[in-house]
Formats: structure tokens, sequence, C-alpha cells
């Protein structure tokens, strides 16, 4: 019990049965003061001799108390709310985990938190008899930083159904504004009762499940767009399937390869930051952004000082060796003797280094040198490297860096 000024009483109360065990049992006094062989007892009683000790030096309960911090549950916390009640946790537990452990929604607002009158950190490890009072705000949601350090079932459970639930919110905002571009661009107007013919084919439920996986990547907006309006043309082709066609598309990219990185939230959104072109080899951080997912940056990014005050929308990540199959894009800026056959140089030399040009142009001209911005798909930074090097060589090329 609480009394008056936090005063904890301890009241014991037990049966008739209860005081036999007490008197007569393994925990009896006499037996431990006679210093009785324990062996035939069981380890599980050496929790008991510990607190008859601590008993024997105690001048009275509160002292007992304290020096005690509850070892008969040695695998527990036991913590105060405000209102005295009693909360029961596993140890180590945190204060995330007392406020899921008092209501989900205190969990989800949960901001910050005080434990005996002083704020604390999230991930604060909570001792025995700490009185916890949780600080909430209405715009709060959980950090899928708070899984790495919660330990109850419930919080790590209720915290990844909701990571999931942003996740495919996250999703088909992506994919909904995925097509309304790819249908903007052929001069359609996107709407979700368009896209109900196509949803047996993709064998969707409902809209919003093809809105997640476009967003995801697990379907193409080209197949997508071809399910809608080529399905009589593929037909009359000869092609039942209209995937046939969106494959046999220019722009069709490489889908179905796993990112190559690792530290990712599962199942968000991943792009790669067109600012720095981020490649295999480069050191790279994620940035979080709501309603876009994780965009890949390299950690030289200029752009990354916008986020400087937001380190909870940072995420470490690392390249992961396993896919060096997949193809990058870097861009290049150089500059570029304004002579015969220059251009047609550098092309062949990207070429012989089994790189590709997928776009270039012309940001500066004079009458001596024209300056260039050429994306190459390269498969990692050394290959980029290699290709900087073969094009340094040549004389047409003044100079050339990437960007």
């Amino acid at each position: 019990m609480i009394g008056p000024s936090q005063q904890r009483i301890e009241i014991q109360i037990r049966t008739y049965a209860m005081h036999e065990v007490a008197e007569y049992g393994v925990a009896a006094h006499w037996g431990y003061k006679q210093g009785q062989d324990s062996a035939h007892e069981g380890l599980q009683y050496r929790w008991v001799q510990q607190l008859m000790e601590i008993l024997e030096q105690s001048e009275g309960a509160e002292d007992f108390l304290e020096n005690t911090k509850l070892e008969m549950f040695h695998d527990q916390v036991f913590c105060f709310t405000p209102k005295g009640d009693i909360i029961a946790l596993p140890r180590s537990s945190t204060p995330v985990d007392f406020a899921f452990a008092v209501h989900s929604k205190v969990g989800f607002t949960c901001v910050g938190a005080k434990v005996n009158g002083r704020i604390v950190p999230l991930k604060h490890e909570l001792k025995n008899g700490d009185q916890v009072d949780i600080i909430t705000a209405k715009t709060q949601t959980p950090s899928p930083t708070w899984e790495r350090f919660v330990v109850t079932g419930k919080a790590k459970s209720e915290i990844r159904k909701f990571m999931r639930t942003r996740q495919r919110e996250e999703y088909i905002t992506l994919g909904k504004a995925i097509l309304q571009k790819t249908f903007k661009a052929e001069g359609h107007d996107l709407t979700d009762k368009m896209l109900e013919p196509a949803l047996a084919l993709f064998k969707k439920p409902d809209v919003e499940d093809l809105y997640a996986e476009v967003g995801e990547g697990i379907v193409n907006r080209n197949q997508v767009y071809d399910a809608v309006f080529h399905t009589k043309k593929s037909e009359a082709a000869g092609v039942k399937n209209p995937f046939d066609i969106a494959k046999a598309r220019k722009k069709e990219t490489r889908k179905g390869l796993p990112i190559p990185i690792k530290g990712l939230i599962p199942g968000m959104a991943i792009h790669f930051a067109g600012c720095c072109h981020p490649i295999p080899g480069d050191r790279i951080v994620g940035i979080v952004s709501t309603g876009k997912g994780i965009t890949i940056h390299t950690m030289e990014c200029e752009t990354l000082d916008n986020y400087a005050d937001a380190p909870e929308r940072w995420i470490d990540v690392a390249w992961d060796s396993s896919g060096s199959d997949e193809i990058f894009v870097s861009r290049l800026k150089m500059m570029l003797s304004h002579e015969t056959a220059s251009l047609a140089a550098v092309a062949n030399v990207i070429a012989k280094d089994n790189g590709n040009i997928s776009n270039l142009k012309v940001i500066n001209r004079s009458t001596d040198y024209f300056e260039l911005l050429i994306d190459v798909e390269v498969k990692n930074n050394r290959h980029l490297a290699n290709i900087i090097a073969s094009l340094r060589a040549k004389d047409v090329v003044h100079s050339v860096e990437r960007v």
C-alpha cells in the first residue's frame, strides 16, 4: 500500500495452510538457522535463503523492502502509476513497455516519461518500485526504433502491427501516385472504378491492394495500364496475358530483384536519391519520409543537412553484397573538347567498360568546350571508378567527376 507522503507499507496475509508452510516448511526460520543441508531442497529454494539473510540483517520493514528489491520476483519489476496502481513487467522493461501495459493508446501516443519525478529517456530501464508517469501527445506515433529496446510481447506486437499498417498506407499512397502519373501521361484520369476490371487479373480483392503492390514494386505500373486498356488489343494479337506487352515496353524496368541493402524497415518503399545517386560501395544512410518511404542517400550528400534536426528520420543502412547483379545509375559531370567525334569517343569508352548511358544533357557550351551531365548505369563504385579513369585518359576529355 502507498500511504501519506508516498510511504509504502507491506501487508502480508496468509491462510492456515500458508502458515503451516511458513512455520514448518522449507522457509521455516528454525530450519534455516539450524544450518540443515539444503541440497535436497533444490535450487528453486535458494532465493528463500537469500531473503532470510536479508531479513536477519534488516532493522525494520522499510529496510527489508529497500534491501530485497522484491528479490522473490527476480524475473519481474513492479512499477506504480501516478494513481498508485501496480504494473508488473519483465525485468529490463522500459517506459514504452509500461505505457503499452497501461493501454495500447497510451503506448501509441507516448512521447516521454517521468520516473520518480525525473524525466528519463524512453529506453531507460525500470527498477522495482519506480513510479512512472507517461507523457503523451495526440500527434505522436510509434517509432520503428522502439522495437529495438522494448522487451514485452505486447509492446513488440503493437509496434509491429502499427508499422505494418503505416507501411501499407504509404504503399497505397505511393502506388496511387505512380498510377495517376502513368495514366496521365497516356491522356487518362485515373479513378478507382477504372481499375476494378483489372482486379481479377491481378487476383486482388480491392483497389487498395493493387495500389499497395504497385507502391511496393511487386506489380509494374505498365502492367496495370495494359491490363486496363490493352486487353482486347493483346487478345487480337494472339497475346492473352497483357503482362507480356508490359514486358516488351522499352521503359520496363527490372522488377523482383531484392533491394541489396541491409538494415531496412521490412515492407517500406525504397527510393534512391536523385541528388547524389548512391551506388554499391558508397557509405549510405536512409531517410524516412511520410507517404514516400525510405530514400537512400550517400553520407556525403549535402541534402542531409536538411534533416540534421530530425535524427528520428535517419536509418542506419549498408549495402548487401548479394545485390551485385543489380544495375544502378550514377551521374557524371564532364568538360569535353568541342571537336569532331568527341562525344562518340566518350560513348565508346563507357561501352567498352560495360557501362551504359541512360541520359545525357548539355548544360553549358562555348567555342572550345561544352559541359555535359551524363547518367551512367553501373554495378558499383569500383565499376564507376574504372569508367572515370578511362575517360580521363582520353585527350578530348578535359575533366570528369562524379556528381
